[in-house]
């Protein structure tokens, strides 16, 4: 009888974990199913244009652990300066360990992902350090979605999730980047090419309000071809406290491309911001702030492949910076290579350089301008 019980329970398991939708019926459809294109996903603005047939749920889990090592001393809550991705030194580590569960129906939408492990610990507020995102969306016209609540970040072409990029760490411009919002995102599906989106949230990086003000933002994605994307992002905020007697109103341009075509994946990243008040010249006057990344990828094998990085990141006025005062820029240089033995598993290995304008990093006695990093990491999304 055990026997005959674990064939019935794996028959029905099969079942649930089809790809494709019965077309015959409107029942609930719950999906175990890996994502197994998720390079850069987690940046796009999220289009639903097939019709369901029926409602489905899909349900995930994710594991990313690391073993790092820093030549920098520095160190912030037992993280490395500047923690992101693989923030410990000298340690395994797991970046994350996410549980994840997505609803989609013809005019309903959702989806909840709770994580744990140095991403949570060292980024998320200490309130919601386990929620990643958690929001609910209804379609009211044919084109129109209207989706509020918790959101990873649609800023930048890198993600927190190593297995949405193609590096294992961030670029130093996406670590001064919005990881997450909290807030409503009204989306317009103009066609199967051209998205647009306005939305409002409660701050910059912040899930909750830290002032009267909103940060109000508009975003298009344009899908010129199956090779080829466009991505343009606004900001405009003022993060300042309530009682300051200036207007600190930012703005923060982000532009993005990707290029995809048989062995090889390019992807280009340019941003400019600016900020009322804040030139440490003469604080009557605006400031900016920029960066850009050039990120490249080659397949040299189908399960092995080798990828480089180039970043640059300048923000002398510490507009986004505010933390630590980097100079006139921070420059970086990654290479690496990646092995993936299925499509729901990763093995990378990578060396990066960084290299600033002042001396930011400490090793023992001596203050350098420079880090150097290796970081290996294990993937497995399931």
């Amino acid at each position: 009888m055990k026997k005959v019980a674990l064939i019935i329970s794996f028959l029905f398991l099969k079942n649930l974990s089809a790809q494709e939708l019965d077309t015959t019926t409107n029942k609930l459809k719950i999906i175990f199913e890996p994502d197994s294109n998720l390079v850069f996903s987690g940046t796009a603005i999220n289009q639903h244009l097939k019709k369901l047939v029926s409602p489905e749920i899909k349900i995930g889990g994710y594991v990313s652990t690391y073993f790092a090592w820093y030549d920098d001393e520095t160190k912030s809550n037992e993280f490395v300066q500047f923690p992101t991705l693989a923030p410990r030194n000298k340690q395994f580590a797991l970046n994350m360990a996410l549980l994840s569960m997505e609803y989609n129906s013809k005019s309903t939408r959702g989806n909840i992902g709770l994580h744990f492990g140095d991403v949570s610990q060292s980024i998320w507020p200490e309130n919601f350090k386990f929620v990643q995102e958690a929001n609910a969306g209804i379609k009211f016209f044919k084109k129109f979605w209207l989706d509020a609540g918790f959101f990873k970040t649609h800023i930048g072409l890198e993600s927190f999730q190593p297995r949405e990029n193609i590096t294992s760490s961030m670029s130093i411009l996406s670590y001064h980047e919005p990881y997450f919002f909290s807030g409503a995102k009204l989306t317009y599906l103009v066609n199967d090419k051209l998205t647009l989106q306005a939305n409002v949230f409660n701050g910059y990086s912040d899930y909750s309000d830290q002032n009267d003000n909103k940060v109000f933002g508009f975003s298009t994605v344009y899908t010129m071809n199956d090779n080829f994307t466009l991505t343009y992002n606004l900001l405009s905020s003022d993060e300042s406290p309530t009682t300051a007697n200036k207007s600190y109103q930012r703005f923060y341009n982000n532009f993005y491309l990707l290029y995809t075509k048989n062995k090889v994946t390019f992807g280009l990243e340019l941003n400019y911001g600016t900020q009322k008040n804040s030139l440490k010249t003469d604080t009557t006057k605006t400031a900016s702030v920029y960066s850009g990344l050039i990120v490249a990828k080659y397949q040299l094998h189908s399960k092995i492949a080798t990828y480089g990085r180039l970043e640059n990141f300048s923000d002398k006025d510490q507009i986004l910076s505010q933390t630590v005062d980097i100079g006139k820029y921070i420059n970086g240089t990654t290479i690496g290579v990646e092995y993936k033995p299925q499509k729901n598993a990763a093995l990378s290995a990578e060396w990066r350089v960084l290299q600033s304008d002042k001396l930011i990093f400490k090793q023992g006695n001596y203050n350098l301008n420079q880090r150097n990093e290796f970081i290996l990491c294990l993937d497995l999304w399931f």
